[in-house]
């Protein structure tokens, strides 16, 4: 991986941070997401018409995406390896084994609600990892990461409004006329964190994108402590650490 794909996801994880941040700021994060999503799509349809369009083989894949999106890493790593001729050095290994074990060790606190958390959050990691690999496809078929980010925001984000106006019309609508702005730049945010990722998955193996893109989590803490004024605890500035270093190993791989 080049200095230059590293770092641009490395800022890219930066975005995601900022904009699960401005979610976790807003108390309702499902009408918080809604207004991220919806605005997304918005800008997608704007800019649409000046975009190089994908290839019609990645279509299907555009499709699977958003079907997935309405053990992440690990997975990615060990399918896109298997399937997708995808090569790792042993560090690159070693650099996504210490970002995965750092990500547990933020999750878990020992707690019995935690561990549920955990589970749920195991769930959550498989189709994250399948729109993961989904998307990694595609954007190699597509011959556009720009053509393809924005049709994946905007049939997203056009589901996603679809289904608030139909199941909760109005406590959407009084949402997103209260937190537009908020939703514009979560847009602008998650847009910009994911079309970056998608390039770069173009560029390197979908298993390093894949795990550099969790150093998200290392910006969150930071973004918490510094502006939401969070308490860091002790396990969590150690698995911070912890996902740093991965990040080191993955760029000296």
């Amino acid at each position: 991986m080049t200095l230059t794909v590293f770092c641009i996801l490395l800022f890219a994880a930066l975005l995601h941070a900022s904009w699960n941040a401005i979610v976790k700021a807003s108390g309702d994060k499902m009408y918080a997401a809604i207004g991220v999503s919806g605005s997304a799509a918005l800008i997608a349809l704007v800019m649409l018409p000046f975009a190089p369009q994908p290839a019609l083989a990645s279509a299907p894949y555009l499709l699977a995406s958003c079907a997935l999106q309405v053990v992440y890493t690990v997975l990615v790593a060990a399918i896109s390896v298997l399937f997708l001729g995808d090569r790792l050095s042993p560090l690159a290994w070693l650099g996504i084994g210490v970002i995965c074990l750092a990500i547990l060790a933020m999750a878990f606190n020992g707690r019995a609600s935690s561990r549920k958390g955990i589970v749920l959050a195991l769930i959550n990691a498989c189709f994250i990892a399948g729109y993961t690999l989904v998307d990694g496809t595609g954007v190699r078929l597509a011959g556009s990461a720009l053509g393809y980010t924005l049709w994946t925001f905007f049939m997203n984000g056009f589901c996603l409004l679809c289904w608030a106006m139909v199941a909760r019309r109005r406590e959407a609508s009084r949402y997103l006329r209260q937190h537009w702005k908020k939703g514009i730049l979560g847009g602008i945010g998650t847009m910009g964190s994911y079309g970056l990722a998608l390039w770069a998955m173009t560029q390197a193996p979908l298993a390093v994108v894949a795990a550099l893109r969790e150093t998200s989590i290392l910006f969150g803490a930071l973004i918490a402590f510094i502006v939401l004024k969070e308490q860091l605890m002790p396990l969590r500035i150690v698995a911070a650490c912890g996902i740093a270093a991965g990040a080191i190993l993955l760029r000296l791989a």
